[in-house]
């Protein structure tokens, strides 16, 4: 069985190498071609150029790269239509991933799966219809999500999320840590959002400390904002300790923390998977913010909220994205740390915790739809 797999960032390498780890189990004869970082590779991809080139966000990146990026899709598109692999399987990424697969279904009628759906149930639902000329299966990663994707046409699998699959560190790493009020602070893995939040977020904390004298506040880093995270919180009249990117003790700070306070994203699932209650904050640039406020579909954007179906988690969203609020719900969750532990544990649980892998997940369900297409192309008339 030959396999193209594409995928265009980190997020996207981790679920790749997963998914193809399950595929080289259950079927010991795949090989495999495409594009993907590290952890692919060491699953046996040789990427046919480096994944970084995809690895852009916004129109202000974007916009250079243009050009270039225009010329892998279409490379992307001709190799694969040339090496006519049984499945080509693209990861997330969807504005390069998803003009791929366009390409090679206008050429052929190789099949096309894409891991990680698209967030129709939020805004722009009419992605989905767009996406089902181009997409045969769906891999979604919210037990919420397939519904959407077949009502346009599509299969859809739900394969659990992977925060499920990621260690946690122990309660002993936890109390090794000391004793005392910690307040994790999460204000993004973006420069933008960083910049936007960072002042809002100081203030909130000053706040807090005026309430909580033995608070210690603490900021986990990636790479690609932890110098902006350093020169920001110079300007907060707390302090805090900043850990660098792949810190070792970031996992036990996860535990250790006794409240978040956290941009929204999917770090929420990685706080809940720890036990720790959260506050969720966020803006954008005032157009987004206004654009995206009027197709917004849900009312909340915390993703704990939406698989435990429930609003326990406090989010202040836009306009409400103002330290005062935010101070004080944080001291409220600091008073009532359990009020959001039931619905952590819901969630955790129907993203599948205790269950199978997502990766090995994953790839039965490619699996099983490859084989049920298989038979029902090989059938007279397709019956």
């Amino acid at each position: 069985m030959r396999v193209f797999v594409i995928a265009g960032e980190a997020s996207g390498d981790k679920l790749g190498a997963a998914l193809m780890a399950g595929l080289r189990q259950l079927r010991p004869d795949v090989t495999f071609d495409g594009v993907g970082g590290p952890l692919m590779q060491v699953e046996g991809l040789v990427s046919r150029f480096d994944m970084n080139e995809l690895s852009v966000m916004g129109l202000a990146e974007i916009l250079p790269k243009y050009r270039a990026l225009k010329a892998r899709i279409r490379q992307m598109a001709d190799a694969v239509v040339e090496t006519q692999p049984d499945l080509l399987i693209t990861i997330d990424s969807p504005d390069f991933c998803l003009r791929v697969a366009r390409l090679v279904k206008a050429a052929s009628v190789i099949r096309t799966v894409h891991y990680v759906a698209p967030t129709v149930w939020a805004w722009r639902p009419g992605r989905a219809a767009k996406m089902a000329h181009h997409i045969d299966h769906v891999l979604a990663l919210f037990p919420f999500e397939p519904p959407f994707m077949e009502a346009a046409g599509m299969d859809c699998d739900f394969v659990g999320h992977p925060v499920v699959a990621e260690p946690v560190a122990t309660l002993a790493d936890a109390a090794a840590l000391g004793v005392g009020t910690v307040v994790l602070v999460l204000p993004g893995s973006r420069k933008g959002e960083v910049s936007r939040l960072a002042d809002r977020f100081g203030a909130a904390l000053a706040l807090i400390a005026a309430t909580v004298p033995d608070a210690r506040f603490v900021i986990p880093t990636t790479g690609g904002v932890h110098a902006l995270v350093q020169e920001r919180v110079q300007q907060w009249a707390v302090p805090v300790t900043v850990l660098a990117p792949g810190s070792p003790d970031k996992a036990a700070w996860f535990k250790r923390a006794d409240v978040a306070l956290a941009a929204s994203g999917t770090v929420s699932l990685e706080l809940a998977a720890n036990g720790t209650p959260m506050v969720i904050a966020y803006d954008m640039a005032w157009l987004s913010r206004i654009i995206i406020s009027r197709m917004l579909k849900v009312d909340t954007v915390t993703l704990v909220n939406l698989v435990s179906e429930t609003r326990v988690v406090p989010e202040f969203i836009g306009k409400n994205c103002d330290a005062g609020p935010i101070a004080q719900a944080v001291l409220a969750v600091l008073d009532n740390p359990k009020a959001q532990q039931a619905a952590m544990d819901v969630t955790m649980e129907r993203l599948g915790l205790g269950g199978e892998a997502p990766g090995l997940r994953a790839a039965r369900a490619v699996l099983a739809r490859f084989e049920q297409a298989s038979v029902k192309h090989d059938k007279p008339n397709g019956q």
